[in-house]
């Protein structure tokens, strides 16, 4: 699984049960390999849905690139709404929140406020048909504005910025270690050379 924040890992499909609603259950994305996400989309899922839920609206989201992506309700394939609704229903035990399904076919969605103004929000959009992670990303983002609770869409130049990793951790270490190589010299110098001790002469 993925946390959400600095990496969203994706998912391998399973093909026992739903496995959407076992990642679900758990954190907000379901992201499985064959969506073809790259490293910077995937962060810009992250951080998207970091955004939503701290605008008061947290979102889980499954993307489903095939049928295998389903498990073992491969019968719900090109049909979003009825999978969003099996899949809220699945989640029922543990979510009871806005559910977002993207398929190359389109948008499904489960327990959705405001569902008219949800569904003028998705109309005229990005067809997932181009891409379902680049569709995901706006959908949630239209979702919450629609909702009441808009955010700044984070851009895929910001996220890969802000979670490119930090030279000072290196620079720090460098430095140490070269005080410590300095410390050790001046040591070495300072310290008075001892001459090997003497063997007795035989008398």
């Amino acid at each position: 699984m993925l946390a959400l924040g600095s990496a969203w890992a994706p998912t391998a499909a399973r093909a026992d049960g739903d496995p959407a609603s076992d990642v679900l259950a758990a954190q907000p994305l379901f992201l499985p390999q064959d969506a073809a996400a790259s490293p910077a989309q995937q962060a810009q899922l992250g951080a998207v849905l970091q955004a939503a839920a701290r605008g008061g609206y947290p979102i889980r989201v499954a993307l489903i690139a095939s049928a295998t992506d389903l498990g073992s309700v491969t019968a719900l394939w090109n049909q979003p709404e009825n999978y969003a609704r099996f899949l809220g229903q699945e989640l029922g035990l543990v979510y009871h929140g806005p559910l977002l399904v993207v398929m190359p076919s389109g948008f499904g969605l489960y327990n959705i406020p405001h569902p008219a103004a949800a569904g003028r929000a998705l109309t005229g959009g990005p067809s997932p048909r181009a891409g379902i992670g680049a569709a995901a990303i706006t959908a949630v983002h239209e979702l919450a504005g629609a909702a009441g609770h808009p955010f700044v869409l984070p851009s895929a130049g910001t996220v890969r910025a802000s979670t490119a990793p930090s030279p000072v951790p290196w620079i720090v270490f460098a430095a140490g270690a070269i005080l410590i190589a300095l410390a050790w010299t001046a040591s070495f110098r300072a310290r008075p050379l001892r001459s090997a001790p003497r063997k007795p002469r035989s008398t």
